[in-house]
């Protein structure tokens, strides 16, 4: 099954916002098994929109458009899609009662234009939106479908999560089975190469993703049932946790997994807790373990201290350790990782404190970085050289800070 996606908003056509829709979806459909040969993006213009459609169409069997579902006179997807199939549009009344409970829920009065939302082409099934006024919509003929789904992020997730991705499973007669292995410590050319064999199979298959200083493998295997689908990935999935296996840091089903995300899993499941001691981070690391729900039971707290005064206030770093050794260096690195875990009595603290840059200070190059990780099993210094610009050497200390706290966690 092939899939064309077609993004409208003028916004997205200039850059005014990024599109992570686009994004969202591709992996989405990857996941599931279906083809996605194009990707465009269109502004709020009839004439142009309707060409895109009409162009995605005729070269693929699902088109999702995202975009032009709101109640103003440029949003008009829903009313080039039903031309574009030749259907007539039309008003429909469950639409419009639950459009006026949604502004019932908001506390604010519906305007006589938003009444527009509730027309939709003839035959049309309705994608409901419990996070906002637009609903979507599939409309199917002639052996193809449009699903339009509305532009906001937080709207179009779930509802492609909760109704799209059943629909095109149901539609391609497959049951799909995915796992997801990330990994930490290997570069995406030697991963790569170390799975070429692998690559050349067509059910199960194996694709590479590279992030920053990450890598992750997308395992998956379709069948005509659940069970025949994790039946046939298993052994590519055992084989590839043999290959890799000091390297996997986390093995999930979606594509949401992430080093914090280990990194709080493992604290969790040990029953121990974490406390940050920052300098050239600036709270990032504290913020990545923050973001991951449930966070609140492990992350016990972070210091910022990002000049010397703060250093030796805040963790009790020594003044002739600064004088003699600087902040940047082993000495301070270990001091900040033992007075921040001493002073918040967590099981496991972790500090860093480096040149981001740009350019050297004082002769220290920039992504010269220490790592200190206090434990019940003592203090660790990990000396450190990242290469790229400020935030890149930021976000590589922070993901090795993470991973320092999930292998700690990991051995209890």
């Amino acid at each position: 099954m092939v899939c064309e996606c077609v993004f409208v908003g003028t916004e997205l056509l200039m850059g005014q916002i990024l599109n992570s829709n686009a994004q969202f979806i591709a992996r989405r459909l990857t996941e599931i098994g279906v083809t996605a040969h194009y990707q465009v993006v269109v502004g709020d213009n009839p004439e142009r929109a309707r060409e895109a459609i009409l162009t995605a169409l005729s070269r693929s069997d699902v088109v999702i458009t995202t975009g032009g579902l709101g109640p103003t006179q440029d949003d008009l997807t829903k009313e080039i899609t039903a031309e574009a199939l030749g259907l007539e549009m039309e008003l429909v009344p469950e639409a419009l009662e639950t459009l006026k409970v949604a502004f019932v829920r908001l506390g604010c009065p519906m305007a006589v234009n938003n009444e527009r939302q509730a027309y939709f082409a003839r035959g049309a099934r309705l994608l409901p939106n419990p996070n906002g006024t637009a609903e979507g919509s599939i409309i199917e003929k002639d052996g193809k479908a449009v699903i339009n789904l509305p532009g906001p992020p937080r709207e179009m997730k779930p509802m492609f999560t909760d109704y799209v991705k059943p629909y095109l499973l149901k539609r391609a007669g497959l049951c799909l089975k995915s796992v997801f292995l990330r990994l930490y410590g290997i570069g995406e050319s030697d991963a790569e190469m170390r799975v070429m064999d692998l690559m050349k199979s067509e059910n199960p298959t194996i694709a590479p993703y590279c992030g920053l200083g990450e890598v992750e493998f997308r395992l998956t295997a379709s069948g005509k049932t659940e069970a025949e689908a994790q039946k046939t990935l298993e052994p590519m999935l055992e084989n590839v946790r043999e290959r890799f296996k000091e390297y996997i840091y986390s093995e999930d089903v979606d594509a949401f997994g992430s080093m914090e995300i280990a990194a709080v899993r493992a604290l969790t499941e040990s029953g121990m807790t974490v406390a940050t001691a920052e300098s050239i981070t600036g709270g990032m690391i504290a913020e990545k373990l923050t973001s991951v729900a449930g966070a609140s039971k492990v992350v016990l707290g972070g210091l910022i201290t990002y000049c010397d005064e703060e250093k030796t206030a805040l963790l009790g770093v020594k003044r002739e350790t600064l004088e003699q050794f600087t902040a940047i260096s082993a000495e301070c690195a270990r001091e900040m990782a033992y007075g921040a875990r001493e002073r918040t009595g967590a099981d496991i603290a972790v500090s860093v404190t480096g040149v981001a840059g740009p350019g050297d200070f004082n002769g220290i190059p920039a992504g010269t970085v220490y790592l200190a990780l206090a434990d019940k099993r003592g203090i660790r210094v990990s000396p450190l050289h990242f290469t790229g610009d400020r935030e890149r050497i930021r976000t590589l200390t922070a993901l090795r800070a993470l991973n320092e706290i999930r292998k700690s966690a990991a051995k209890g």
